[in-house]
């Protein structure tokens, strides 16, 4: 990796005849930073650490990065006082820094590099929708604990305009460094209730990074869009109408 990145930037410094700017790294460094495989991100942190040579300007000007990517990724992380984890996303952001797991009706602060929870407090839920939520919740667990290994589910739920919108997110990984190889499962399912009706919309990816005697990386993704009609909050969230 990290012979890669200089080839790189030893390349762009030659065709433009002038060094690189700070700005210049500092997006080519994100951009590894992105794509890191699952379960690699330290392996190329530190490569791009040890390229870039400026541990200040690596965290102040590429942070955003780590924050995007862990979220991206739906990022496992443990919950204080729970027997459940619940994951980093875009859902649950609730800005600088902190998050809030739905479950435990916690909000905490998160190390994006170190990949920890710290500061819990109280977090209020959206009770015109938390019903609903549980609901969902609950069949997703069942769901999850039946089709995958190492899974792990989140359910967030908000009101807008009077109607009910939920998001489910699931997680699961392989991490097999030792066979050279690790790979990570994501969906995301989205439903947006009005009048009577849902609009149920996923997407799942599947991500795998193969590297003895070679380098292969599969990153595959499929979406799906379904209209049901619901009564209540036990029918909606019924399993088999909406994953």
């Amino acid at each position: 990796m990290q012979k890669k990145l200089s080839t790189m930037t030893t390349n762009m410094a030659t065709d433009y005849d002038e060094p690189i700017s700070e700005q210049e790294k500092l997006r080519i460094v994100s951009d590894f930073i992105l794509h890191s495989p699952p379960g690699e991100f330290n392996e190329v942190f530190n490569d791009v650490r040890l390229l870039l040579n400026n541990d200040t300007l690596l965290k102040e000007g590429a942070s955003g990065a780590f924050v995007q990517y862990n979220k991206d990724q739906l990022t496992p992380v443990r919950i204080e006082g729970s027997d459940h984890q619940s994951l980093i996303t875009e859902y649950n952001d609730l800005g600088n820094g902190h998050f809030f797991d739905p479950r435990s009706k916690q909000s905490f602060k998160y190390d994006h590099l170190r990949k920890e929870a710290t500061d819990f407090g109280s977090w209020d839920a959206d009770p015109k929708a938390e019903s609903w939520r549980q609901a969902l919740e609950s069949e997703f667990d069942t769901y999850t604990l039946n089709h995958y290994r190492h899974g792990i589910n989140c359910v967030f739920a908000k009101t807008e305009n009077g109607n009910v919108s939920l998001i489910a997110c699931i997680e699961d990984h392989q991490f097999q460094p030792k066979n050279f190889w690790n790979g990570r499962w994501r969906s995301i399912w989205s439903v947006n209730i009005n009048s009577g009706k849902a609009e149920i919309k996923g997407i799942l990816k599947v991500q795998v990074h193969y590297y003895e005697d070679g380098n292969v990386q599969l990153v595959s993704s499929k979406e799906v869009k379904e209209s049901i009609i619901v009564s209540n909050e036990q029918q909606t969230a019924d399993r088999k109408s909406v994953v």
